[in-house]
């Protein structure tokens, strides 16, 4: 999807944003980014494909993840660190001063994570195979990120796991 505006409307993105909505799921995700540096987008990625019953590898995953991660390291994890430091304000600037300019920056943020996504949407088509039910496909997807990672947290993992489960888009 070249298109910016075919883009903002793409099934993935209303998935990602009606799934990331659900109650404790964004506090869950942010831990898994905190904790395990989990792409947010990534498994929101690996939960679309598993919502379509599509189950990926390890090596798929670590394909996906090698093609955004340039992305990630130099727009988007940048443009979160700064966010976030603008919480509580930069120097003799304090956050009362900067929240105009956080809030262009959270919006630029989250322009960047738009675009990232539709990078992800474009292997949609020719990654995974088919499984059996979207539960299996969701819990096999974040296993092969969480071997792919190392590990990822339990908790945070169960409790976005459990959102899909009920989940229905």
């Amino acid at each position: 999807m070249s298109d910016a505006s075919s883009s903002r409307d793409s099934a993935f993105w209303r998935f990602s944003l009606r799934f990331y909505a659900l109650p404790d799921v964004a506090s869950a995700c942010i831990e898994l980014q905190d904790k395990a540096g989990v792409d947010v987008n990534l498994m929101l990625f690996l939960l679309f494909l598993a919502d379509n019953n599509r189950t990926v590898s390890r090596g798929e995953v670590a394909r996906l993840d090698e093609r955004i991660a340039p992305w990630r390291d130099q727009v988007v994890g940048p443009l979160r660190d700064l966010r976030r430091r603008l919480k509580t304000g930069i120097g003799d600037i304090p956050a009362g001063e900067s929240e105009g300019f956080r809030n262009m920056v959270k919006r630029i943020e989250l322009e960047a994570e738009r675009l990232e996504q539709s990078r992800l949407e474009r292997d949609a088509a020719v990654v995974g195979v088919a499984a059996s039910s979207r539960a299996t496909a969701a819990q096999s997807n974040l296993a092969a990120y969480a071997a792919h990672l190392g590990s990822m947290p339990a908790t945070p993992t169960k409790i976005v796991l459990d959102a899909f489960t009920t989940f229905v888009p």
